[in-house]
């Protein structure tokens, strides 16, 4: 088939395809045209006697027009020589990579496989989580009777991080909401003569829920996500190999630290939110609701102080949680950049959604007490 130019060509008798002539960038035009009327159905044997140069630009119109058979057809090839059979596996091979996934069509069905994939995650997520915890626990008893290996610089300079570098935003973000709800409470409030009430409001919600709440989650955004980039970076350097080479324990090492010092200042951190919280909504009762300073206090002191108990009890709960999801995430990344960040933004959601869901069952199971 056009015989006598001097571009590549190719013929097709009984299943076998010849090709013949230069297969280059310099005939790219020439020879994308004539693959068009090539059957690629009906080539079941390949022939290259008569090709004379061959580059990645012949080698990938010839992917283009038969596909995945280039590989199988290459292997069987007769005539090709070694470089010419190496650079078209090459092709075949990288092209099949790149090769977008086809496109399937949707089914109700998917819908419930993706549901069971979720849940299934979840329940091997919430599994390693409950043996990084145990493995964690016991390494922490081991470590209680080995004054020796206690690291104190690690947990002050972790508490440092944790905590005291988290004093400012989290106290101003209750400040603000403490002031919000204040101002929301006495809209409503005012239409039945109520307003005295919201001091009431306040109170309680702060010292119950949003003291620890909102300083739960700012820490799972801001605490965990560091967790997981650290432990994850020094994952990606080898760094806890080399650790375990030494005869050290990451576990005993990393994670105590982390999870000690979250223990000890995600409680103050709480308690420090719930003083803004109620100083946001004196403020709005000083400026709006004509109740002094002094009176809001007084109206403070007369909640009780099961109440701020509660809030406070719930602080090292979740400060586990946070600590042990942001470590094992650390620990879980793949070796990769992408990996970090994937792992980190899993920390994240996590520790938050976590976060939520204890505090939602806390809520439900201590008003059916009646505490």
């Amino acid at each position: 088939m056009n015989e006598g130019n001097p571009e590549g060509e190719w013929s097709l008798r009984e299943g076998r395809l010849s090709l013949s002539g230069d297969w280059t960038l310099a005939h790219h035009a020439c020879l994308h045209a004539r693959l068009a009327s090539l059957p690629a159905q009906e080539v079941r044997a390949l022939d290259g006697s008569k090709l004379n140069r061959l580059d990645t630009a012949g080698a990938g119109l010839l992917w283009q027009r038969l596909g995945k058979t280039l590989a199988s057809l290459t292997r069987d090839a007769t005539g090709l020589n070694d470089g010419q059979r190496a650079l078209l596996l090459a092709v075949a091979g990288s092209m099949s990579e790149r090769e977008p996934a086809p496109l399937v069509e949707a089914h109700w069905s998917d819908s419930l496989a993706r549901l069971g994939e979720y849940m299934h995650s979840g329940w091997q997520q919430g599994r390693r989580l409950l043996g990084f915890a145990g493995l964690t626990l016991s390494t922490g008893l081991v470590l209680v009777f080995r004054p020796g290996q206690w690291r104190l610089t690690a947990l002050v300079a972790q508490m440092q991080q944790c905590g005291l570098n988290a004093v400012p935003i989290v106290a101003l973000l209750t400040f603000l909401v403490g002031a919000v709800v204040a101002f929301l409470g006495a809209t409503v409030l005012a239409s039945f003569g109520a307003t005295i009430y919201t001091v009431d409001l306040v109170a309680y919600s702060f010292m119950r829920e949003f003291g620890v709440l909102l300083t739960a989650i700012l820490l799972a955004g801001r605490t965990a996500s560091a967790f997981t980039a650290q432990l994850g970076a020094m994952k990606v350097n080898q760094e806890l190999d080399a650790l375990r080479a030494q005869g050290l324990d990451p576990i005993a090492l990393l994670v105590l630290p982390r999870l000690l010092a979250l223990l000890l200042t995600l409680p103050l951190l709480t308690f420090i939110a719930i003083i803004s919280g109620l100083f946001g909504g004196a403020l709005v009762g000083l400026l709006s609701l004509d109740i002094s300073l002094a009176h809001y206090l007084a109206i403070v002191q007369e909640v009780p102080v099961r109440h701020l108990l509660v809030g406070l009890g719930k602080a090292p709960l979740f400060a586990m949680l946070i600590a042990l999801i942001g470590c094992l995430e650390g620990f879980k990344v793949a070796g990769s950049a992408q990996s970090v960040g994937e792992h980190t933004t899993s920390s994240v959601v996590q520790s938050i959604f976590v976060v939520i869901l204890l505090d939602a069952i806390a809520a439900l199971f201590l008003m059916e007490m009646g505490w």
